[in-house]
């Protein structure tokens, strides 16, 4: 797989995976950017999320990886800006039918639903998945299209 630019972010709830998933894609040879938060202590999940889901809607990274306790919240923040595919993935089937049915481009993964070797996993095949484009395509439009 190539290099990829990913922005990745949390609140509290999703740090510890953040750090591990930010580990696993540097060692993979891919350009992180954390946009935080910085510890565990309690925070407002919008402050951090928004600003990944924005800088891959403005084109500045390829994916965003965003975490929270059960990923909901996150994916509700990340799908507010247009442009944004997000779905929250709790298995690698799912990821797989987020990236090539849906052409996600910002996953959500709740740690507080899965394992961390799971969420690694999940995330790999995610990265790894190509969009199938064909039929699939039309519903993206559609997803992409102004509101009449």
């Amino acid at each position: 797989m190539n290099s990829l630019t990913i922005a990745i972010g949390s609140d509290h709830a999703g740090y510890g995976y953040k750090e591990a998933i930010k580990a696993m894609l540097l060692a993979d040879g891919h350009t992180v950017r954390d946009f935080g938060t910085a510890t565990e202590a309690a925070c407002d999940y919008p402050d951090f999320i928004r600003p990944v889901a924005e800088a891959v809607a403005r084109g500045e990274f390829t994916r965003g990886i965003v975490l929270g306790g059960s990923g909901n919240g996150e994916a509700i923040v990340a799908n507010r800006v247009r442009g944004i595919r997000c779905g929250v993935c709790w298995s690698e089937q799912l990821a797989i039918w987020n990236r090539s049915h849906n052409d996600g481009n910002v996953l959500s993964l709740g740690q507080r639903t899965i394992t961390e070797a799971e969420a690694l996993a999940i995330v790999r095949i995610w990265l790894a998945t190509p969009f199938e484009g064909g039929r699939h395509l039309t519903r993206i439009n559609k997803i992409d299209a102004p509101a009449t």
